[in-house]
């Protein structure tokens, strides 16, 4: 079934660019094309934001933070991404074109996988994983549609569309972002998502890879997502019998629901991988799990082709790609509503641990008051007082839920950065983000604003955004002239500008390393933040003396006396200077140097001795050229009555040594 016929892209050219050649894939916010740059005549794989959401600014947003992330992520094992851009209401990533399959196709194809093979998967993943961890970034949507298996056997991870920064990947909406099957304990209950969300869905994938089924299944996301907060991974020995303890180690070391519990980063997962395959004898890697299928499955009809990794290709391999985990945002489910598709990349309201604890301390302060009174007349005050605990439990969990887990932000505006930030942290509250902007009412590094504002309602663990004051919009250049060049950085600083480029010049008036003058002049009103160049005296010149040809001894002492400093270089060299004075000199004579400066001498190691051609017989001209070439000076003397032009004899032989640099004197014939 051709799946691109009726696509309005394919064939076009995007962007005076990217001629479209074929459709890939499609997903919840995007489609994929394998293109043509006409610029560069490559293929590459074109991923195309669907224009619907090309609207919403925060699906925009995700889009470039992808390209910007994987950019700079130079890793073999991550899918690059070449360019960004718009083109109407297409937005669009030019991406690596990967030849091959995804790791769904595999499973799909051969279900379970040896040990040996899970393993040669797995660690490519987390070295790519653990690169972007130490970059700075979290994947978020890991997952074996997000892992590509080139022809030339290359694993990639591609889709990197839900990344965020390491320090700042709470959600506080109440939403999940991410597949269920593979969504960390802590990303259901608290939305937050860091390294070790990541490590979390490695786990569960290696599990898959193991035994060819998911560890937590369900008819419904809630009922996953149940599963996640309250059931451990089990042994993926459990389904595969022999496999080695070290394996359901790492399983379970992976998966800990705590994250606390879990390696910090993919890079750490991946150092106890390779312990683990290490422990490992040959029988052990190569065991075929009970799931494991030698040959390809069955083709399935591709009608619902594969979601955003999408730089598989050629088209013919999509016979064997099945419905997959797809990347999509869905409305927020309740547990016990409609069945959903659990397949998906979701955001899903997380479980209410308030209510079940509410019920819960209903239902023990019942059974406890039952334990405590007698039988029989005293019924009465049995369900009274029932009554009364059981109002009082509600109560509670009414209070819990719409107060209880509620504080208030405290004041912060007017004071520093830190003190706000301790302040939060007193009262439970951590800081999403810290904003800046101009105030004429605030000083410079002064929280001038809240998000929520001071005495909002707040999670008790939620997140605040704070604005500091960048100070007012216009600010004047101060007056450093004669400060030492660190402390006009700080007056700079403290003004609200940049120091800027440092020049140096010779001045008799300003003290070596003082400022001599700015650019902009002071006085001159700046925009916050300005470069303000400076330039640094280098204090009074001094005139470099001649010193070619003098004792190491004179040459010190005449230097000295002029402020300067004296090193000698280490090599010495050839010259016509005597053996030991000084042949060179840098700076050279005439130069200036500021007192104190450096001059480098350098020794003279005497002549070097040079053969001395035989020029008798030759014309003036072609004897003067041959000496000067081998490194002499020429004296020419003709015999009277000065009419010959030929060189009849010269000072030194032909074929002796003669010092370089030295004159040979020619001769010419009479007549």
């Amino acid at each position: 079934m051709d799946t691109t016929l009726h696509d309005p892209l394919v064939g076009q050219l995007l962007d005076g660019r990217y001629r479209v050649d074929a459709r890939i894939a499609v997903g919840g916010m995007a489609t994929v094309y394998r293109a043509v740059d006409t610029r560069l005549d490559r293929v590459l794989a074109l991923k195309v934001m669907h224009p619907s959401l090309a609207t919403d600014a925060a699906f925009v947003d995700r889009f470039i933070r992808e390209a910007k992330s994987v950019a700079r992520l130079a890793h073999p094992n991550v899918v690059g991404v070449f360019d960004q851009g718009a083109e109407g209401a297409y937005v669009y990533l030019a991406m690596e074109y990967v030849e091959g399959c995804t790791l769904r196709d595999v499973l799909r194809g051969r279900g379970a996988l040896r040990p040996r093979a899970a393993l040669d998967i797995l660690e490519p993943v987390l070295a790519a994983l653990g690169a972007a961890h130490r970059a700075g970034f979290v994947h978020r949507d890991m997952k074996p549609e997000n892992v590509l298996i080139g022809d030339d056997g290359r694993v990639k991870v591609a889709d990197f569309g839900l990344v965020r920064a390491v320090g700042a990947v709470t959600n506080t909406t109440g939403s999940l972002l991410g597949t269920v099957s593979y969504l960390a304990p802590e990303q259901i209950e608290h939305g937050t998502a860091d390294t070790r969300a990541d490590v979390y869905a490695c786990g569960v994938v290696l599990y898959e890879m193991l035994t060819g089924a998911k560890p937590h299944t369900g008819d419904t996301p809630a009922q996953v997502l149940y599963q996640h907060l309250n059931t451990d991974v089990p042994a993926p020995s459990g389904s595969v019998p022999g496999l080695a303890a070290e394996l359901d180690a790492l399983v379970a070391h992976a998966t800990a629901r705590d994250p606390e519990a879990r390696p910090h980063d993919a890079a750490a997962l991946l150092g106890l991988t390779r312990q683990a395959r290490a422990a490992l004898g040959a029988e052990q890697l190569d065991l075929v799990p009970p799931g494991a299928r030698e040959e390809p499955a069955d083709p399935v009809d591709p009608v619902d082709p594969v979601d955003a990794p999408g730089t598989v290709g050629p088209e013919d391999r999509t016979s064997v790609i099945a419905r997959p985990e797809r990347t999509s945002v869905l409305s927020r489910p309740r547990p016990g509503g409609e069945p959903e598709d659990v397949q998906h990349t979701s955001r899903l309201a997380a479980p209410q641990p308030p209510s079940r604890s509410a019920a819960s301390a209903v239902s023990a302060a019942g059974a406890r008051a039952r334990r405590l009174l007698p039988a029989g007349p005293r019924r009465g005050m049995v369900a009274a007082l029932v009554a009364v605990l059981v109002f009082l439990g509600v109560g509670a969990g009414v209070w819990y839920i719409n107060s209880g887990q509620f504080t208030r932000v405290p004041t912060v505006l007017g004071q520093s950065q830190t003190e706000a930030e301790k302040r939060l942290a007193d009262a439970g509250l951590d800081v999403r983000e810290v904003k800046r902007d101009f105030s004429g009412s605030y000083d410079r590094g002064e929280v001038m604003a809240a998000d929520p504002a001071p005495g909002e309602r707040i999670r008790g663990n939620g997140k605040v955004t704070l604005t500091v004051s960048r100070g007012p919009e216009i600010v004047k250049v101060p007056n450093v002239r004669g400060l030492d060049l660190e402390a006009a950085k700080r007056e700079l600083a403290a003004a609200g500008l940049a120091p800027g480029a440092v020049g140096r010049q010779f001045s008799e008036e300003v003290e070596r390393d003082a400022v001599i003058s700015t650019d902009p002049k002071p006085g001159s009103k700046r925009k916050p933040d300005s470069a303000v160049a400076l330039v640094v005296s280098k204090g009074a010149a001094v005139e470099v003396p001649d010193l070619t040809g003098a004792s190491l001894e004179d040459a010190r002492s005449t230097l000295e006396d002029a402020g300067l400093k004296v090193k000698v270089a280490e090599e010495r060299k050839h010259s016509t200077e005597d053996t030991g004075t000084v042949a060179a000199q840098s700076p050279a004579s005439g130069g200036e140097a500021a007192e104190g400066d450096t001059v480098t001498l350098t020794l003279s190691k005497g002549p070097r001795m040079v053969e001395v051609p035989d020029v008798t017989g030759s014309d003036v001209d072609e004897a003067t050229r041959e000496l000067e070439g081998a490194g002499f000076e020429v004296k020419v003397e003709k015999s009277f009555p000065f009419l010959g032009d030929t060189v009849d004899g010269q000072s030194t032989a032909g074929g002796e040594q003669a010092p370089e640099g030295s004159t040979i004197t020619i001769t010419t014939k009479g007549l």
